[in-house]
Parts: C-alpha cells; sequence; structure tokens
C-alpha cells in the first residue's frame, strides 16, 4: 500500500465560513484517518474541542465480527454457529405448500 502522506503527526485542514467576514476553522485529523479518506473509506468518529479549545476529530477504532461457523446445510437455508447463539435460518417457496412445508420443518428440528 502506498503512503499518501509522510508524517504521522496530525493534519490540520482548514474550513471557510461563507458570511461577511473570513472566518476559518481549523480541524486536527490523525494521519491514519487522513490515508483511509484518501483511500475512499467511510469514517466514523467524534468532533470535539480538547483542552485548549482547538476542534480535533478522533476517529473510532472498531475491530470486525467473527464470523461464524456453517454447521450443516440445509435443504432451504443453514445453521451456523457463534460464540453464544447456534443460528437456524430457512426460506421456502410458497410453491411447495402447507402440509409439505410441515414436513419439511419438522424434519429439520
Amino acid at each position: 500500500m502506498k503512503r499518501m502522506f509522510s508524517s504521522k503527526w496530525p493534519k490540520i485542514l482548514t474550513f471557510s465560513h461563507k458570511s461577511t467576514q473570513k472566518m476559518k476553522k481549523y480541524i486536527e485529523i490523525p494521519m491514519e484517518a487522513l490515508e483511509s479518506l484518501a483511500e475512499g473509506k467511510c469514517l466514523q468518529g467524534s468532533l470535539r474541542r480538547d483542552e485548549w479549545g482547538r476542534i480535533v476529530f478522533k476517529a473510532y477504532h472498531r475491530s470486525p465480527r467473527p464470523s461464524a461457523k456453517l454447521l450443516r446445510v440445509l435443504e432451504h437455508g443453514w445453521v451456523k454457529e457463534t460464540e453464544r447463539r447456534i443460528k437456524v435460518f430457512e426460506s421456502m417457496p410458497k410453491a411447495l405448500g402447507a402440509a409439505r412445508m410441515m414436513a419439511v420443518i419438522e424434519r429439520e428440528t
């Protein structure tokens, strides 16, 4: 992956407010956040003032959820296992009819 920015220090972005007077707002954003924005990723975080009154953006560092392990493939669905639960999904076409659906449900449970 090619680095677009050389320094690890926060970058300061300036914004002008449209009014009669020119006002500039400075926002400090960490380099990692700027790199992910440059890659086109969406970034979630909090924007707040620090103890010196500067506006600082802190990105949330969220870890991805572990994927569920597939236990069995059913005729019309699947059974998966996560850390806390066993998930069962079944989706049957309406053309099967009520009697056949009940037989499939009885067989799978």
